[in-house]
C-alpha cells in the first residue's frame, strides 16, 4: 500500500510534466488572483470583531519539529496524495483565523530541545537544555537542582479549575511534550527508574512513568506509546514478547486500573485497535492507551502494518468525545511527535506523512468543537535543518530530483540533486569513512529518492540531524485567538492559553476586568492638515511656498512703514531743531 501511495504521487506528478504546466488555464488571468486576494481579504474583513467569548475549552495541537518548510512540503504532499499539483492545496492549519510567530530558543541554548521548549509553551517559563517542568534555576541531570524549582503546567491549572484534561501522543506518553504536562525532571530522558542515576536515585528523584502514575488522577484521557517503562524487567511486552524495563518490580498500569476502580469509576487500559475501538466514549471515565513498547508506529508502517494501534486522528476524536461530557471544559494536548523523529533520521518521506495525518486530526477536531467556546492552537517546539528549494517546476513530485520540463538540474559537480534537503545529518554521501577526508556527493540519477527508507542528503555528517533555531508559526482560532498577533516568546503561548480559559493566576478576563480592547493603529495617512483642510503632498509644498512668500511680503512691508516712520521722526526733529534756533536769536 505504501508503495502504491508512492507511486501515485509520481504518476501525478509526471501527468503534470506532461501535460505541460501544473495549473489551469484561469491560474493565468489576472482575474483569478484578483477574485483569490478578494475572497481572502472578505475573510479578513470578517474578523476585525474579535472573538471575546472565555474558550471553554483549549486544545493545543503540538507538531514536533514542524517548521515552516515542514508544513509548506506537507502541504504540497497532501495534495499530490490527492492528484493534484501540491502547492494549491490547503491544510486545515492554513484555514485558521490568526496567527503568529514562536522564539524557540532556551534559557542556556540558542537551539532548544523538546523538553525546555514543552517547559515554555505548556508552563510558561522559558527552561534549561533537557529538563523538563523546571525553572532556568535546575541545572541537567542533577536531581538537587529540582528542589523548589518546579513549574506547573495550563493541564494542572485546568484540573484544579474542575475541568477534564487530556494528553495524545505519537511518541510514548513519558516522552518529553507529554512530559511536561505532568511531571518536573532534571533530565528528560528518565523514562523509567532505570534510567535514574545514582546521584537521583539518592536524592529521591523520581522517573517520567512514575511521575505520570503519582499525578495520573489529574488526567482523563492519556492516548500514545510507552508501556514498556510501567511494567517491570523480570515481564515480556505482550504483543513482541521484549523485555520491559522497570527495575523496581512496580506494575504500573495494574496500579492504575486497580485506582480509578477503587475511586468507582469506569476506567479502561488498552493496548491495541480493537480494544480502543471497542471503548464506549459516553460511559467511560478514564482512559489510557499505551499501544506500543516504545514510540508508536510511523503513519506509514502502521497502515503497512494492518493498522492494529490507533491513527492520531482517531485518539483525538476518542479524546474528544470522552473530555466534551465535562461541562466545565476541557484542555486537551495533541502531539504529533514523530515529525521529529524522521526528521532526526533525514527522512523526509515519513516526516512529511506524519505531517499529512496530524493535520487530519487537526480537522477532526475543528469538525468536532465550535469556535464560540473552543480555542484550537497549532505550532511546534521547534525546527529542523529541512529545507525545500530548487526551482523545480509546479506538481514536481515533492520528493523527487528538483526539475524543470521534465529535466533535472545539475549541481556544481553535474549530479542532479532533489527538492528537500537536511543541513546536516547522516544521509551525508561520500566513500570515505572519516569525515576530515575529501568526500565525493552520490550521484542520484537512477535513484529512487521516493523510497520510504531513502535519505535526504546532507551538508554536514552527524549520525542524527539536529533541530534548527528558527522561529516557528503558531496559529489559532477560537476565543481571543486574536493574542496570536506578531513575533512571540514561546512561554506566551502558555499565557495565552489560561488567560482565554481563566484559569491559573489570571482570572481577569471571565471576572470582567480585562483591559479594554486596543483599536488598530489608523495606518500613516497619505494627506497633510493645511489651515483646515486635507491637502496632499504636493498642494501642501504649494501652499508652504505661498506661506513663505506672504512672510517674506510682511516682513518688507514692516520693514517699509518702518522706514516711513523713522523717516518723519527725523524730519519732525529738523523742524524743531530749526524753530528752536529761530526763538533763541530772537
Amino acid at each position: 500500500m505504501i508503495r502504491l501511495a508512492t507511486v501515485f504521487v509520481s504518476f501525478a506528478a509526471v501527468a503534470f510534466v506532461c501535460e505541460g504546466k501544473g495549473w489551469t488555464d484561469e491560474e493565468e488571468t489576472p482575474e483569478y488572483w484578483h477574485n483569490v486576494a478578494k475572497e481572502e481579504l472578505q475573510v479578513a474583513l470578517g474578523l476585525q470583531k474579535h472573538n471575546m467569548n472565555v474558550a471553554k475549552n483549549v486544545i493545543l495541537f503540538l507538531g514536533d519539529g514542524m517548521s515552516v518548510a515542514t508544513i509548506t512540503a506537507g502541504r504540497i504532499l497532501k495534495g499530490q496524495l490527492q492528484g493534484n499539483s501540491g502547492e494549491e492545496t490547503k491544510l486545515a492549519i492554513d484555514q485558521f483565523h490568526h496567527a503568529g510567530l514562536s522564539r524557540t530558543y532556551a534559557v542556556n541554548k540558542q537551539v532548544a530541545d523538546s523538553g525546555s521548549t514543552a517547559t515554555a509553551y505548556l508552563c510558561g517559563v522559558k527552561s534549561t537544555y533537557y529538563t523538563l517542568g523546571l525553572s532556568a534555576k535546575s541545572r541537567r541531570q542533577n536531581c538537587s537542582s529540582e528542589k523548589g524549582n518546579g513549574v506547573d503546567s495550563i493541564l494542572v491549572d485546568s484540573f484544579k479549575a474542575g475541568k477534564s484534561t487530556g494528553v495524545v501522543t505519537t511518541t510514548r506518553i513519558n516522552h518529553a511534550t507529554p512530559g511536561a504536562a505532568y511531571a518536573h525532571t532534571a533530565y528528560r530522558s528518565w523514562y523509567s527508574d532505570s534510567d535514574l542515576t545514582q546521584e537521583a536515585k539518592e536524592n529521591g528523584c523520581k522517573d517520567i512513568a512514575q511521575q505520570f502514575y503519582d499525578s495520573s488522577d489529574m488526567i482523563t484521557v492519556t492516548l500514545g506509546g510507552g508501556r514498556q517503562y510501567f511494567r517491570p524487567k523480570t515481564t515480556k511486552d505482550v504483543e513482541y514478547g521484549t523485555d520491559n524495563d522497570r527495575d523496581d518490580g512496580q506494575e504500573l498500569i495494574d496500579k492504575w486500573e486497580m485506582n480509578q476502580k477503587n475511586k468507582g469509576l469506569n476506567a479502561h487500559y488498552v493496548w491495541n485497535k480493537n480494544d480502543f475501538d471497542s471503548v464506549d466514549p459516553v460511559t467511560t471515565d478514564k482512559l489510557l492507551g499505551l499501544f506500543e513498547p516504545s514510540d508508536m508506529q510511523y503513519e506509514v508502517d502502521r497502515v503497512a502494518d494492518g493498522s492494529k494501534e490507533p491513527s492520531i486522528m482517531e485518539m483525538t476524536e476518542k479524546a474528544i468525545q470522552i473530555l466534551q461530557k465535562n461541562s466545565k471544559g476541557y484542555f486537551l494536548l495533541v502531539e504529533g511527535g514523530r515529525i521529529d523523529h524522521a526528521h532526526h533520521g533525514t527522512n523526509a518521506y515519513r516526516a512529511l506523512h506524519e505531517t499529512v495525518a496530524f493535520d487530519k486530526a487537526i480537522e477532526r477536531a475543528v469538525e468536532m468543537t465550535s469556535d464560540s467556546d473552543t480555542l484550537i492552537i497549532v505550532t511546534a517546539d521547534h525546527s529542523h535543518t529541512f529545507t525545500i528549494g530548487g526551482y523545480s517546476d509546479r506538481g514536481n513530485d515533492i520528493f523527487g530530483l528538483a526539475t524543470s520540463n521534465g529535466n533535472s538540474y545539475k549541481a556544481l559537480d553535474a549530479k542532479p540533486y532533489t527538492t528537500l534537503n537536511y543541513a546536516n545529518g547522516q544521509g551525508y554521501q561520500g566513500p570515505s569513512s572519516t569525515e576530515i577526508e575529501p568526500h565525493s556527493r552520490q550521484n542520484l540519477t537512477g535513484i529512487d529518492t521516493d523510497a520510504v527508507e531513502y535519505h535526504q542528503q546532507t551538508a554536514v555528517p552527524l549520525s542524527s540531524e539536529t533541530h534548527g533555531g528558527d522561529d516557528v508559526a503558531i496559529l489559532a482560532r477560537g476565543p481571543m485567538s486574536h493574542l496570536f498577533h506578531g513575533v512571540h516568546q514561546q512561554n506566551y503561548i502558555a499565557y495565552v492559553m489560561r488567560y482565554a480559559a481563566c484559569v491559573g493566576s489570571d482570572l481577569g478576563h471571565c471576572e470582567g476586568t480585562s483591559q479594554p480592547e486596543v483599536p488598530e493603529p489608523e495606518p500613516p495617512s497619505t494627506s497633510n492638515a493645511f489651515l483646515g483642510m486635507n491637502l496632499d503632498t504636493t498642494a501642501t509644498a504649494v501652499a508652504l511656498y505661498v506661506q513663505f512668500a506672504l512672510l517674506i511680503c510682511f516682513a518688507f512691508f514692516i520693514i517699509f512703514l518702518s522706514m516711513i516712520v523713522i523717516k518723519k521722526q527725523n524730519k519732525k526733529a529738523e523742524v524743531d531743531a530749526v524753530k528752536s534756533y529761530q526763538n533763541y536769536s530772537l
